[in-house]
Parts: C-alpha cells; structure tokens; sequence
C-alpha cells in the first residue's frame, strides 16, 4: 500500500514547495509586503491547504490501496468496497465519531457535518443490533473420515508392476545413490546401461533403485522381473584390491571374492591404494564394484531381458531404412514370437543383435524352408560369423582353437541321432569326463590370455553349447562353417575320451 500511495505523496509534497514559494512571490511582488509578513501568511495558507486537501488525499488512497492490494482473485471493486465499509459496525461508528468531532469545530459546516455523523452513527447501531439478532450458528458435525486403507475395495491400481530391472541397497550404502551426497552410483550405472545398449543391439530398461532394510548394512542385491539374480557386500569407506592372478604379495584389510567374477581380493583402506596397485593389484571404488557386478549380470542374462516389445521396436526402427524387408517378414514369413525366440537364443550365446539387418534378411532367406528358432538361430550365425570370431579374437589373424577328436565326435553324433539334437544320450562317466578335460583346456587358454574357443561340426553346436554353458560359461562353442574364410584356425589341443 506504500508504494501504491508513493506517486501521490511525493506530488503533495511539491504543490507544498510550490505554493509557499509562489505565495511568497505574490505577496512581495503584487501586495507590496515584506518577505517575512509574506512568508507568514502564505506559509500558513499552505499548510491549512496540505491540512484540507493532501491529509484526505493520502488517507483516501492509502485505504484504495489496501482493498486493491488484499483482493486475491477478480471481484468487483463496488462490492468489495460496500462489503468492508459496511460489513462491520465498527467501521462505521469510528466514522460517525470523527465525523462528530469535525462537526463540533467553529467555522465549519457545523450542520453538514453532524448529520453525516448521525447517519453514520445510525447505520452502525442498526448492524450491530442485526448482528446480535441473528440465530447462532452451530458447528456442524465434521464430515466422516475416508474410508481406511484395509476397507477400500481394492482395484488393478494396486496391482504394481515388477521391475525388470531392481537394485537393493541396505541403509549404509544409500549415500552411494544419493547425488546430495557426492554418490555417483547413478551415473556409473546409467553409462553402464549406455554402454550395454550399444553392445548388445537393443534398449536396456531402466534400473529401478530403493533402499531395503531387509538387507545387511553394507549388502545390496541385485533382481531380475522381482528375483535375486545376484548380491554381494561392499564397504563405501573402503577399496576393493583384486586379484588378478598373479600378485607379488599380500595386503592387510577384509578378505573377499569379487561379487561379479569371483576372484580373490580384499578391501583396503584408500591410503593403501598406491601400495596395492604397485603388488600387482587391481583397485576399484565400491560404486564401481556394484556397477560392473551390474553389467555382468545384464550380459549373462540378456536374452531374458528381449521380450516381444523390444523386438517390435527393433523392426519398427529397421523399417525406417529398409520397410519392404520388414514387411515381409513378419507377420508374412514368421510370426513376432518365433523371430524374438531367435533373437533370445542369440543373446543367451552372447551373440549381440547389433546387425539387425543382416538378421532379419537370413531370416527372410530360410523362413520359407524352417520356422524352427533353433535352425533359424545356426543359419543367423553362420551370416554373423564375422563379428563373432571378431567379438572372440580381435584383430587377431588367427583363432586358437579347441577340437574334439574324431572318435568322439563320432560318438556325440551317434548319440544325437535319435534325439534330435537333445542333450546326448551319453554315459554319466564320459559325460563327467569330458566336461572336465574341456574345463581345463579352458583354463589352460585363459591363463595364457587367448581366448578359449570349441570348434567342432555344425550339428553338434547348440548341443555342446547348451551342455558347456553352466560348467564354463566363457568357453565360446563355434562351428565350422561359422569360421570366415579369412581367419586362420590354430589347433591348441584335442579332447578325446
């Protein structure tokens, strides 16, 4: 209301200066009186016209002011006027009372004056005894409480969906997601999932994170559709030290095992880190651990992350470069489901569909002849057989290889004749033995860093594939013809009977 009436304030106070100089050039200049009789009497003649005209002025608007400044929403200025003028008896006895007063003075219009003040006074006595006149009113009951949760009829709103991807942390390691605390758990997880979209092919879902005070302090774990896939204990305040393999000696802190690969390694304190990378070591923070325990799991689990969904969206975006090829092939050639069991199967032999266009064109080619996902899974990789030597070896221009020799391979396709290409009928000691023989084969190529690759013929692939997949998850099962013709093979070892 102050800065409403500043403009009419500043104004007086220059009609003030203003008069009480241009009375005092009247008076010497056109009355002939000296400058203190006329400084006198002008000086008087203004102050009585400040005390007439700007005294009402400023209270007329500082009191527009405060009805314009508390009105909250549109209304009308008469009614809003008329309602705080008349709505309290107060008001307007207090009015009657100046009024009143100012009628009393000599020399004023004594009779103007008190009949305003009558009327007023009138007018004040009349709301007041209406006011006392009206029935009380009494509070009414408050309106019943909602109904509580365990009586609402529940409806599909409170069936929640699961998460695909779920990450769980105990209280202690909650400061690790927490941006307001310096955690950087959310953007090593986030470049993860980026990371692994562009390896993989397709859109990795979001992970979902909450606390779980279920958990141990210092646990998390990890869920995949609501199932633990995963867990481990991490210390935030500590440094994992891993071990690689070959380290050149030990350090003191809390011994352990890497939650994603299993190997042995210990959490330092973070003034040790130097001395531990120095034995060999390798040192990572806790967010990193959580986030490659993280990625680990996607990777092996993949293929149960491609649903129908993620697949439609893969053809929607390779209909955009090439639309007659999708097209035709679905729902023309195959229907939606066989060709993500396809995908599926890909992924679970950690084959990535980045290449969807060559996919989609083999399964156009061999459509017509099997709707079986498991031939149209081997035709697939024998047109992806460049990436995936190339995924295996590198740059490398050979591929070290494992074979079987001729006398079991023999047997294998013996025993899968009659089973269609089930797991082979074998004897539990061969079975037990050879899975052993090719474990330490493969153990053998790691710890000379080439990786551990089974070659053997077409119609034995998927079957050794799904028999060595629990018993040596990084042994790649290749088959011949998946080989491109400029790779050169090199034979490690042969496992017989």
């Amino acid at each position: 209301a102050s800065k409403f009436v500043r403009g009419d304030a500043t104004a007086g106070i220059l009609i003030l200066i203003i008069n009480m100089i241009g009375g005092i050039c009247i008076g010497m200049m056109a009355h002939d009186m000296s400058f203190g009789d006329s400084a006198r009497v002008y000086t008087l003649l203004t102050i009585g016209d400040g005390l007439v005209a700007q005294i009402p002025a400023l209270l007329l608007s500082t009191a527009v002011a405060i009805i314009v400044t508390r009105m909250s929403k549109s209304q009308d200025m008469g009614g809003e006027l008329a309602k705080q003028l008349f709505g309290q008896p107060r008001a307007l006895a207090i009015a009657a009372a100046l009024l009143c007063v100012i009628g009393l003075i000599p020399g004023m219009p004594n009779v103007v004056f008190l009949m305003m003040a009558a009327l007023c006074g009138g007018a004040a006595w009349m709301l007041h005894k209406h006011s006392l006149a009206e029935p009380e009113i009494v509070d009414s009951p408050p309106p019943p409480p909602p109904p509580a949760a365990e009586t609402r009829e529940l409806t599909w709103d409170d069936v929640q969906p699961v998460d695909i991807i779920g990450l769980e942390v105990g209280y202690r390691l909650v400061p690790l997601v927490d941006q307001a605390q310096g955690g950087d758990l959310l953007a090593r997880i986030r470049g993860v999932r980026r990371k692994l979209t562009q390896d993989l092919g397709f859109l990795v879902q979001a992970v979902h994170i909450r606390d779980n005070l279920d958990l141990a302090p210092n646990s998390y774990r990890i869920n995949l559709a609501g199932v633990p896939v995963g867990e481990g204990v991490i210390y935030p305040e500590r440094e994992l030290a891993i071990n690689p393999g070959k380290v050149f000696g030990k350090l003191a802190g809390i011994e352990t095992h890497d939650p994603a690969f299993g190997m042995e390694a210990v959490w330092i304190e973070p003034g040790s880190r130097d001395h531990a990378q120095t034995l060999g070591y390798t040192v990572v923070d806790a967010s990193t651990v959580v986030a490659t325990h993280l990625s680990h799991i996607i990777q092996t689990h993949a293929h149960e992350l491609l649903g129908h969904e993620e697949v439609q969206q893969l053809l929607n975006t390779l209909a955009k470069t090439a639309p007659k090829l999708v097209e035709d092939l679905t729902p023309r050639l195959l229907p939606l489901s066989t060709v993500v069991r396809t995908l599926q199967g890909l992924l679970a032999e950690r084959v990535p569909i980045r290449n969807m266009r060559t996919i989609v064109e083999t399964l156009a080619e061999h459509a017509a002849r099997t709707q079986d996902p498991a031939q149209l899974q081997a035709h697939v990789r024998v047109a992806l057989g460049r990436q995936i030597v190339q995924d295996i070896a590198g740059m490398s221009s050979e591929l070290p290889v494992i074979t079987l020799e001729p006398e079991l391979e023999q047997l294998l396709t013996n025993s899968l004749a009659g089973n269609n290409a089930a797991t082979p009928g074998l004897e539990p000691g061969l079975a037990e033995r050879m899975q052993r023989r090719l474990a330490e084969a493969a153990q053998r190529q790691e710890l000379s860093g080439e990786p551990a690759v089974l070659l053997v013929p077409p119609q034995l692939r998927q079957t050794l594939a799904r028999f060595m997949r629990s018993i040596v998850p990084s042994m790649h099962v290749l088959a011949w013809n998946e080989i491109p013709d400029n790779r050169k093979v090199r034979l490690v070892t042969a496992v017989g009977r």
